[in-house]
């Protein structure tokens, strides 16, 4: 169980988004304050803390030499959030955080960091049914098919168009939450069709899949996984 402590209103806005910190190994603690920040950690020994460098009654500085100094609570990452100025970047330098995220926080990247530091494998092998329209291009030529599969890695998918091992292909398609996914795939598979009336299958890989599409997958596959 990973433990992450996160500013109040830093997460609020976490919230809305599907990502690896809605897994059932994540345990989410908010504070208000980087004081109360300190205090949950003293309990809980986190594994990750999202502070504000301002905060009334403590600020980053102090929270993060107090935990720094501690023999207790130093073995935590630590990422800072401030505003886009050279003072505050100063002042992060002198937090000795893990990293430091400017304001207005841009979620992906927030994410990104926070995936990293917490050393959280993303689970490529979960491949779960599905049964959703894809719209495609390969070589400039559109296509339409239907997903039969999918993991944060690739998909299987079936279509009448011949494909061909290694083509890539431009893909769209949505999962059940309305999330609209667009990503770039490799063939890496072309199946047999069993009879002559079969449609075409084939086994593809993303290649350039975001930050936020990754997570919003990965939430989806989790969650099919766990009711099957």
């Amino acid at each position: 169980m990973k433990k992450v402590i996160i500013a109040e209103d830093i997460y609020a806005n976490l919230e809305r988004e599907q990502s690896f910190l809605n897994r059932s190994v994540i345990k989410i603690f908010t504070a208000a304050t980087n004081e109360k920040t300190l205090a949950l950690h003293r309990a809980e020994k986190a594994d990750l803390i999202i502070a504000k460098l301002d905060t009334p009654e403590m600020s980053g500085e102090i929270l993060s030499s107090l935990i720094r100094d501690d023999n207790e609570l130093c073995k935590v990452s630590l990422i800072i959030i401030g505003s886009h100025t050279e003072s505050d970047f100063e002042r992060c330098l002198q937090c000795k955080a893990n990293a430091f995220i400017s304001s207005p926080v841009n979620n992906a990247v927030l994410l990104q960091e926070s995936y990293q530091l917490l050393h959280i494998a993303q689970r490529r092998s979960y491949r779960v049914p599905v049964s959703m329209t894809i719209h495609g291009a390969s070589k400039k030529k559109p296509f339409t098919g239907y997903i039969e599969n999918i993991s944060i890695s690739g998909m299987l998918f079936r279509l009448d168009a011949i494909l061909y091992e290694s083509d890539t292909i431009k893909c769209s398609f949505s999962l059940p939450d309305s999330t609209h996914i667009t990503t770039n795939a490799e063939i890496v598979r072309v199946l047999e069709k069993e009879t002559k009336h079969d449609t075409n299958r084939y086994g593809v890989k993303f290649i350039d899949l975001s930050t936020h599409f990754t997570s919003a997958i990965e939430a989806f596959v989790e969650k099919q996984y766990q009711h099957t």
